[in-house]
């Protein structure tokens, strides 16, 4: 890719983004990050010529973009709720269903805190964590001082990015802890039977599926995708571990795909868990199943 001409504004640069790129809304997003200025801010300084360092940032990333890297990669970082969160090729790109898991979980959080008694600490943990944009939501929107957050990850590399993650929350990260290993196996056996809420973003693509869209194939990390023949492989540990994990009343929220309720939902009623119900994402499928230890 040639360089861009020296001297340029922003305003000119952002109309030539969107040209090469496609999008109004992507290339202000290049843009802004390319400039520092964010927001209002970027609007302050458009009729301000770029530097030859903003200039050499904005060239790097359209390279990484022009050869299909996803734009959340190539800006470092995206938006999850209240959240900004560095994001990588070590950990899945935050997604709008996955907002909505964090919605129900939150909900469930909130009702059992507001029946706990006083200086109660609500325990939970996110299993499978990636760049614990599940866990830190819980974490950052809860009331501080009454929850304590497992970030956990068969990934070192995941685990990395969410310490990242956590530290960028500040006061709000001071409940939560982080453990490697494979989904239960990962928790310290002091919370056998503790956890009021478990929520999880698995893998749960089948291997071969060809429907997943090449640039997630390309680029994010198969081992947050993809659950053996059926994708049903990591949804079987969690619905089997469930009830020895968590407490009576306490609560599994995980995030499935959208052919896979009838499945789910058997395996969480042979794991010994109740009131288990699967609900519909915005775009009417369904992908959220939650469940209660009795």
């Amino acid at each position: 890719m040639s360089a861009t001409p020296a001297g340029l504004t922003w305003r000119r640069l952002w109309d030539d983004t969107a040209a090469q790129v496609g999008s109004r809304a992507e290339a202000r997003w290049l843009c802004e990050e390319a400039s520092g200025a964010f927001g209002g801010e970027f609007g302050d300084v458009l009729d301000e010529p770029a530097t030859d360092r903003m200039l050499a940032h904005l060239d790097a990333m359209l390279g990484r973009y022009a050869v299909g890297e996803p734009l959340q990669y190539v800006l470092g970082h995206w938006a999850f709720r209240r959240l900004d969160l560095m994001v990588d090729r070590r950990v899945l790109i935050p997604r709008p269903e996955t907002e909505l898991v964090a919605e129900v979980a939150l909900a469930a959080a909130a009702d059992l805190l507001a029946t706990a008694g006083p200086g109660t600490v609500l325990r939970a943990a996110d299993l499978g964590t990636g760049s614990g944009a599940l866990g830190l939501s819980l974490a950052f929107e809860l009331a501080r001082g009454r929850t304590e957050v497992w970030l956990t990850d068969v990934s070192a590399d995941a685990l990395d990015v969410a310490r990242a993650n956590a530290a960028g929350i500040g006061i709000a990260g001071g409940g939560v802890r982080f453990a490697e290993g494979s989904w239960w196996d990962a928790l310290p056996p002091a919370l056998r039977g503790q956890l009021d809420l478990v929520v999880c973003n698995p893998p749960y693509i089948a291997a071969g599926d060809p429907d997943v869209a090449a640039s997630v194939e390309e680029w994010e990390p198969h081992g947050a995708l993809y659950a053996g023949a059926d994708g049903l492989d990591a949804l079987r540990v969690l619905a089997d571990g469930a009830s020895a994990w968590l407490r009576p009343g306490g609560w599994l929220v995980m995030e499935i795909g959208a052919g896979q309720r009838d499945a789910v939902s058997g395996l969480l009623r042979d794991g010994g868990l109740a009131d288990v119900e699967v609900r519909a994402d915005l775009a009417g499928r369904d992908r959220i199943a939650i469940a209660r230890r009795p």
